[in-house]
């Protein structure tokens, strides 16, 4: 079994050596460490993986222990293990093109994960849960019963004991109770053309301001609109010979990337989130 610590607290002398010299003195063998300081903001963070193999503290006291440590230094922290897999629901509208993504690396073994409910406001994409045998569950929604349908979801990530959520082209906007229910476990993905391109063509805007890039943003959802911390960004150029929808193509390959990029470092443990932005741990 391999424990994972991600820790932030005021920068300080010695923190690497007393985090390696618990860890030691205890007979772990840290296998990845990876520390960052906020000169600005005069914070630290570091992401510490060891073997729990000959470490002396059972897992399920682990916490308890490190807790000790952390109060010393006045960190927030997170431990967890990359052997345990992650309960993740996927929400969808009608877009295909990052679910399947995250399915077909799912079935490849990169994600250790399980993916356990499909929730869409559309019947769309139903066949393709049953494909790869994953529960379905849609919920439509509009002005007048997105209330009820919210608490009807909560219900259901409830029973299936969910973690984490990903919004793969769920074209809906969550309620600010639903987002709070789930606080840093909703991530999300869309098209970089925010604030500029706003509304429901943003692809024809873009291409008749004749942008010269295009891109695409996973981040954590917050009551604020598409301005939680981000998690993964790319981009791609664009030239005058690409038609609106070469756009829309270029777009989607990145949508996909992104999010499956952002996924797998959530599901490594590798985000740290420190105010409105992440620190990513390579």
């Amino acid at each position: 079994m391999t424990a994972v610590l991600l820790l932030s607290c005021p920068d300080q002398k010695g923190l690497v050596a007393r985090i390696s010299k618990y860890i030691a003195e205890h007979g772990g063998n840290i296998i990845d460490l990876d520390e960052h300081v906020d000169s600005d903001e005069k914070l630290f963070a570091i992401r510490v993986a060891w073997e729990m193999e000959n470490f002396s503290i059972p897992a399920n006291d682990l916490e308890s222990t490190i807790f000790k440590l952390t109060e010393e230094i006045n960190a927030t922290w997170k431990l967890s293990f990359l052997e345990e897999r992650t309960r993740i629901a996927v929400f969808v509208s009608k877009y295909d093109h990052c679910l399947q993504e995250i399915l077909w690396r799912h079935k490849l073994g990169e994600y250790n994960a399980e993916i356990s409910v499909i929730i869409s406001n559309h019947s769309d994409l139903q066949q393709l849960a049953e494909h790869y045998s994953i529960p379905f569950h849609m919920f439509p929604i509009d002005n007048e019963n997105r209330s009820n349908q919210e608490k009807l979801e909560i219900e259901l990530l409830e029973k299936f004991n969910i973690d984490a959520i990903i919004l793969a082209r769920y074209m809906q906007i969550l309620s600010e109770d639903f987002v709070n229910k789930f606080h840093n476990r909703i991530i999300n993905i869309h098209h970089s053309f925010l604030p500029a391109f706003k509304g429901g063509n943003p692809y024809k805007q873009a291409y008749d301001r004749g942008v010269k890039i295009i891109g695409a943003t996973s981040h954590f959802v917050t009551e604020n609109l598409d301005e939680g911390p981000i998690i993964e960004q790319d981009i791609i150029r664009i030239s005058h010979k690409d038609s609106i929808d070469d756009l829309k193509r270029k777009g989607r390959d990145l949508e996909r990337l992104v999010l499956a990029r952002a996924l797998h470092h959530y599901l490594q443990h590798r985000v740290l989130i420190m105010g409105k932005k992440t620190i990513i741990f390579e």
